[in-house]
């Protein structure tokens, strides 16, 4: 199946022989550029996710990334202790100064700390209603529950309606869009879609859900059916910024002109190769290496010459574009 998430934009396509010759030259320049993605995230000081993760997730797969700092988040790579919120303001002139200069190819939004911050996200990507938009849904369990509960609601009643992409954990997605769930097994991939559909969600992406013999299946499905499923053993590192990596690289591919489906299964094979490659930079959790593609192989020194000139080409990868 073959889901495009924007239509064709004649500004990104090569000028034609009406065009001037100046402004035929800047069309096809821009062709050549890497897609955008506008970014509203947090900060993190980490590395396990916020800016830092989309900025190394999205340039892995070959997308260059515009960062709206929405807050900053104390923690490390154990747990959050806090987050400190941008004024709506200030996340605002970001955006409108960047929207004004850079032709945008995708919206993402992360973690952005208030409701107030939520309606000027809202509120921008309003503007830009061909633009698809990626919302990732973190768990919040670290957080001040009376804070959790006004930020679920403005996320899902300003910012769903204007997503095209939801990404979040099976259990975070169940506790926020089916909290009265009384069947006796849990939601299904698409129940939650469901849930989603009714705020206008075409299409959710539920990540880790439990299967027996140490497996998670990771399903992208729409209201109406499954569109995509991808099964991957269990690692047993407990790892902080799996979600962030993934998002933003789905958001990249997408960005990219990749349809949906197959920008799924390699934004997932993606963050199943940067968590295999996971190292431990503190006393907490593992961190996914987004940048695994760039480490040589094991063996790779065994025939080499000592005395030969060091070689600072970066190797090739399957995920860049």
């Amino acid at each position: 199946m073959t889901i495009y998430l924007h239509p064709a934009d004649s500004a990104r396509k090569p000028g034609n022989l009406n065009d001037p010759p100046q402004e035929a030259e800047e069309v096809a320049e821009r062709d050549l550029n890497p897609p955008c993605v506008l970014v509203f995230n947090a900060s993190d000081p980490s590395g396990a996710g916020g800016l830092g993760a989309d900025a190394l997730a999205m340039a892995s797969v070959g997308a260059h990334m515009l960062p709206v700092v929405t807050g900053a988040y104390a923690r490390d790579t154990a747990e959050i202790f806090d987050h400190f919120a941008f004024e709506e303001e200030a996340i605002a002139e970001q955006a409108r100064a960047i929207l004004e200069d850079v032709e945008v190819q995708l919206i993402k939004v992360g973690f952005v700390g208030t409701p107030e911050a939520l309606s000027t996200i809202a509120e921008t990507a309003s503007d830009y209603p061909e633009v698809p938009l990626v919302a990732y849904m973190p768990n919040l369990s670290w957080w001040d529950e009376n804070l959790i509960e006004g930020y679920l609601d403005a996320f899902r009643e300003l910012l769903l309606p204007q997503a095209t992409v939801l990404v979040g954990n099976h259990s975070t997605l169940w506790r926020w869009l089916l909290p009265d769930w009384s069947g006796e097994r849990p939601p299904g991939a698409r129940d939650i879609a469901k849930a989603a559909g009714e705020f206008g969600v075409p299409y959710t992406l539920v990540t880790g859900m439990v299967l027996p013999d140490q497996f998670i299946d990771n399903v992208l499905a729409s209201p109406q059916s499954v569109l995509a499923s991808e099964k991957y053993e269990r690692l047993e590192a407990v790892f902080a910024g799996a979600g962030d990596t993934l998002s933003a690289a789905l958001a990249a591919l997408l960005a990219s002109g990749t349809d949906l489906v197959a920008a799924t299964t390699e934004a997932l094979a993606y963050m199943d190769r940067c968590l295999d490659a996971g190292f431990r930079p503190g006393m907490g959790h593992v961190l996914p290496d987004r940048l695994f593609w760039a480490e040589p192989e094991d063996d790779e020194d065994d025939d080499e010459d000592p005395d030969a000139p060091p070689d600072f080409a970066l190797p090739p990868h399957d995920t860049r574009h």
